[in-house]
């Protein structure tokens, strides 16, 4: 699947999902903690595509060049997360846990899927055609 085709899914089913979650939750949350629901969704967003992209990347190219962008990938990634986490908390003023739960819960839900495709994706690769 392209980074393009692979943005429209995760978009599509983060807006999808979001959408969900406000109804369900929009009169038991603040209007802040729904901001934080949504920022912890974006984020886990850019963070899977970001990732997908980065695979996409380094796929073609040598061993320890995929291994460098992936791994040095993660830990960009990783930071970047954290960065954009207390600054939400800290600066913003976003509720700690609706953000940190959204942010998990969307992060491993992408994880998932996105595993999932590459497996895909290295398994057509390997068939004989």
């Amino acid at each position: 699947m392209s980074l393009g085709r692979y943005a429209l899914v995760v978009v599509g089913s983060l807006a999808a999902s979001q959408a969900g979650a406000w109804l369900a939750l929009g009169d038991r949350l603040t209007p802040l903690g729904l901001w934080a629901v949504l920022t912890g969704g974006g984020l886990a967003a850019i963070n899977t595509l970001a990732a997908y992209g980065l695979v996409l990347w380094s796929q073609p190219r040598s061993t320890r060049t995929f291994f460098a962008a992936v791994l040095g990938g993660m830990l960009g990634r990783m930071a970047l997360l954290l960065a954009a986490l207390v600054a939400g908390v800290l600066v913003v003023g976003l509720p700690r846990v609706p953000l940190a739960l959204s942010l998990l819960a969307y992060f491993a839900a992408f994880l998932v899927f996105e595993l999932t495709l590459l497996q895909r994706r290295a398994s057509l690769a390997r068939v004989p055609r």
